[in-house]
């Protein structure tokens, strides 16, 4: 095994709603994991890369202070941190190098039903509870509003039921939670998804390189994630209109058919869904043979 500190390290967020995502992309990646008793930490077998399974508001501050070398997190918990560290003066000791497209969200402010709420300006001299005090504050800055944070570790949905506030400011991903407490989303201060970190601190030249491999199969995997490789036959004077027909497609590749001079064959990587309709559009405008296969990742 590589010496440790010659190992690339990954903050990845123990237990929640980017832990499988986060894992399962890696391993699409390649990388083969193996996990230690405690479940802290999974071991790369096949590349000198490990991942630590930690809280997800840990996950800035360990990039940051270089105990770990790269973090996935929700751009929310850097946007917060980012925010805190600012308005202490503290130096921002890592950087957002790439976006997952998973794990989407966002930060909104919600009322009891029933409140009216025409703007920013609504909000002034109300209480509004919320565990995202950076965020918040930076948004009633921005708009000049004069209102109290209040903060919440958890449960912020209750806050209005207690008298504890007028407004909640929360992470929303469907909206169920705020129904159920008779909450109504009024406005958004950030969409989020999860992002990957790097520490500030040069990584060296050999892990930097396997950073960047990493990054380049993360790509990989999540140009494909939603294509589809279509073969069919065609026609020769049907090929423009079919091109047209293929979604989010390239140029395809046209190969001759051994036997056949009216038609051709085609291969083409479709980079959006690929429905029913789509199959039968194809085969009426002249297509046949028509086969349909998932496209697991992809170099360009």
């Amino acid at each position: 095994m590589e010496p440790s500190e010659q190992r690339i390290k990954i903050a990845v967020q123990k237990t929640g709603r980017l832990t499988d995502h986060s894992i399962d992309l890696l391993e699409r990646c390649g990388l083969k994991l193996t996990r230690s008793k405690d479940q802290l930490i999974c071991y790369g077998e096949n590349m000198p890369i490990d991942l630590l399974l930690v809280r997800d508001d840990d996950i800035p501050g360990l990039v940051g202070e270089d105990i770990c070398d790269l973090g996935i997190v929700g751009l929310n918990v850097v946007e917060e941190k980012r925010l805190n560290r600012a308005a202490e003066g503290r130096a921002i000791e890592f950087k957002q190098i790439y976006e997952l497209d998973f794990g989407h969200c966002r930060l909104a402010l919600a009322a009891p039903d029933g409140t009216e709420y025409n703007g920013p300006e609504s909000l002034e001299k109300t209480r509004i509870a919320t565990s995202y005090t950076g965020l918040l504050k930076h948004f009633l800055e921005e708009n000049r509003v004069d209102a109290e944070p209040v903060y919440f570790s958890g449960a912020v949905e209750i806050a209005p039921k207690l008298g504890r506030a007028d407004f909640i400011c929360d992470i929303v991903s469907t909206g169920g939670t705020l129904k159920a407490n008779g909450l109504v989303e009024v406005d958004t201060l950030l969409q989020s998804e999860a992002v990957v970190i790097q520490t500030q601190q040069p990584l060296g030249e050999a892990k930097q390189a396997l950073v960047d491999k990493i990054l380049q199969r993360l790509d990989g995997v999540l140009q494909v994630r939603e294509s589809k490789y279509i073969m069919l036959h065609a026609p020769k004077d049907a090929l423009a209109e079919i091109h047209a027909l293929l979604p989010g497609s390239e140029a395809p590749t046209v190969l001759r058919l051994d036997g056949d001079d009216d038609k051709v064959a085609v291969h083409a990587v479709c980079r959006e869904n690929v429905f029913w309709d789509t199959l039968e559009n194809l085969k009426a405008a002249g297509a046949s043979s028509l086969l349909v296969l998932p496209v697991e990742k992809m170099l360009a």
